[in-house]
Order: C-alpha cells, then structure tokens, then sequence
C-alpha cells in the first residue's frame, strides 16, 4: 500500500471547466415541444424487462431490471441542443434512456435510490442487494462547459443553475427548463409509470399519498462527480432520506454548500482517492466542511480502518492508481477502475459502498476541526 498522498502535490486535474464559448453570452432555451407519440402506442418498444442473478455469493435471487425512454414516459419532456440535452443523438439513436431496478429476493429497505450519472449496472446490482430500489434518470448534467463561464464566476451561478436542472423551476439565468425536464419529475413520472404498470418491486410506495410526487423522505439521491455535486446541491433545496456523494461535491468558487439545508447534514455520505484532482486542489475538503460534515467525525482512510469507518462521513481511499488522476476519479465506484484483489479480482471497496448507503444516519463519529491545511477561501 502506498503511503498517504497529500493534498495540492500536483495540478493533476484541470480545477476549472473549460473555456467559454467565444461570444460570451449568458444561454437562456426556450425550445418548441418536440412531437412524440404515446407510451400507450410505443409499449412494446420502450420497454426492455429482464432478471438478472444475485451477485452476492450462493444467492439465487434475481433482479428486476427495466428501460425506458423518458420521452415516451412523458409527452412532455423536451431537447434542449444548446446544451446537448437531447431526445435523440446525432445518429438518431436515443439519448434519454433510463434504467429501474430491485431485487425481489432480498429484504427491502423500503428507500429508492436515484442515480444522477451515467447507468452503472454494477452499482445498481450491489444497490439491488442491499434490498434498495434504483433508478437512474435522464436530465440536463452536460451544461458544465457552457454555462457559469465567467471569470470570476458568480458565486452562486452554478449552484442555481444545478438546481434548476433538478426541479426544473426558475433558479437560473443561464437556463430555463421546463419542469417535465428537471431530474425530480422525471424521476417521479419514471415511478409513477412503473407503478401504473404494476411494475414488480412496489414502486407506489414511493409516491406521497395523493400521488402528485415522490415521497421523499424515502429517497437517497446519488451520483459520481458532477451527478454528486448535483445531488448534493438538490438535497440543500429538498430534504431526503441520505445523500451520496462519490467523487465529489466539487463547485469550487461557489457558495451554495454553506447554505442551509433542507436534508440534515448527518445525510451526507461522501467518498474520494486522495489522486482525484478535486481533493489535490482542496475543493472536496472545502465543500465537505462547507456541508458541516466534520461534525459527525474525521476524514478516514478505508484502507487503513475497518467499518464501520468510526461512523464518519468523510471517506477516502489511497490505493495505487499508478499516478492516474483519472483512474482515482473514478475509482470510487464499481468497475473498471476500482480497487480490485490482483488474485480473484474481487473488489476491494464492497464494505464501503454498502456503508455509504446503508449505514445508519443517526450512528455519527466524533465531530473533528476544520483542517488548518485545506484552503477554504478559493478565489479565481
């Protein structure tokens, strides 16, 4: 094991998104509704059911898995080009899948998980086996390198517009979506057509009880990067049931982390390699402390502590990576770059992802202080 790897020893990741478009204009969409037909029409093409064996050793429990087009969910739903949010790809294939999934043969926990980055089957297994519901939803998270470019940025630009892609209300300048476009009622027309569709798995019982939204209290919304940013940003504005956050939050130069939050900060999971350039140029730790997170207990190291990790919510992991800042972003997740045994290749971090989403919220640490070495006041 290599020894711990400080912050800020090198610039291994670019620390700010890519240079604005070269007129400088601010962006605000308004798109005409793009013409689709029903659900009711198009059932037998939207929709790709399987089961899929138990991952846990011995178990034959099979999951329940679907796919569906957002778009032909909800007529609603519209493309916004100018921020590659679309219906359909350039090669007419389509753009706004999104994925459900449980595990009928395991004790559910009666919580749903909404994933808010790219479709991960592997984490969705595992998530599966822990006895949690998941969906994954289709929403305007490719805005980052359009949008909030000014140098300075205002502080709160990319908090607002992040919020406005999750409801899909009026929060930002920089966009204007329309509701049936923002992650929360996709994520709750997403539910609500499983349901109707009496769906195996119970989906009803994450609706409130007149049936015009999720129940929120029964959810945890997560995400990798630039999704657990997001996720953090909504649960500022939305109380949930917990918040995971792999590789992130990040949003340096903005504000939004200090604000008061609808979601208890003991919700917050949070879990980064100490290689990923938003911990080497401080922006996790900032938004960490920012979130209040060192009050329920120190940053520990998975690899050198067992769970349950002296019930913190702040984990880290500094296995080798070979100097690859990219690997170690996305190292925290199930697959490809994850921390594996070199003799099976089985992976090294299932206790910790099974403790983000599971370990009980109200089982807290010792609160620790601010650390002295991370640099809260970032300024471009």
């Amino acid at each position: 094991m290599p020894s711990f790897t400080p912050r800020r020893q090198s610039l291994l990741f670019a620390s700010t998104p890519p240079a604005s478009p070269s007129n400088g204009k601010a962006y605000a969409f308004q798109i005409p509704t793009i013409a689709l037909l029903t659900a009711t029409m198009l059932f037998p093409s939207i929709v790709n059911a399987q089961t899929k064996k138990s991952a846990e050793k011995g178990g034959n429990a099979e999951r329940f898995q679907i796919t569906a087009r957002a778009s032909e969910i909800d007529p609603r739903v519209k493309a916004y080009p100018e921020i590659n949010f679309l219906i359909d790809d350039a090669k007419g294939k389509p753009a706004d899948q999104q994925q459900a999934m449980f595990n009928p043969n395991v004790p559910a926990r009666g919580q749903l998980v909404i994933w808010l980055m790219g479709h991960n089957s592997r984490l969705f297994d595992r998530l599966g086996d822990y006895g949690l519901h998941a969906i994954r939803v289709h929403y305007a998270n490719k805005w980052f390198s359009i949008c909030c470019q000014q140098k300075p940025v205002p502080a709160s630009c990319r908090g607002d517009l992040r919020l406005e892609a999750a409801t899909g209300e009026d929060f930002s300048d920089e966009v204007d979506l329309a509701k049936p476009d923002g992650m929360a009622e996709r994520a709750f027309q997403f539910v609500r057509w499983l349901a109707k569709k009496n769906s195996p798995g119970n989906w009803e019982q994450f609706l409130n009880a007149d049936g015009t939204d999720l129940n929120w209290d029964k959810v945890i919304v997560a995400g990798s990067s630039h999704g657990s940013t997001t996720a953090s940003r909504f649960a500022k504005h939305q109380r949930v049931a917990r918040v995971v956050a792999l590789c992130g939050p990040r949003d340096q130069y903005q504000s939004w982390q200090s604000l008061p939050s609808a979601t208890p900060a003991n919700r917050y999971f949070v879990f980064s390699h100490v290689l990923d350039g938003g911990w080497v140029d401080d922006h996790y730790c900032r938004s960490w402390e920012m979130l209040g997170l060192n009050e329920f207990g120190p940053i520990v190291n998975v690899d050198e502590v067992s769970p349950p990790y002296k019930n913190t919510r702040r984990l880290i992991t500094d296995f080798d990576v070979n100097g690859d800042a990219r690997r170690a972003h996305s190292s925290v997740q199930p697959g490809g770059s994850a921390y594996k045994d070199p003799k099976t290749g089985e992976f090294k971090h299932e206790a910790v992802w099974r403790y983000l989403f599971t370990h009980p919220v109200d089982e807290v640490g010792t609160p620790s202080p601010r650390d002295p070495d991370c640099l809260h006041d970032q300024k471009q």
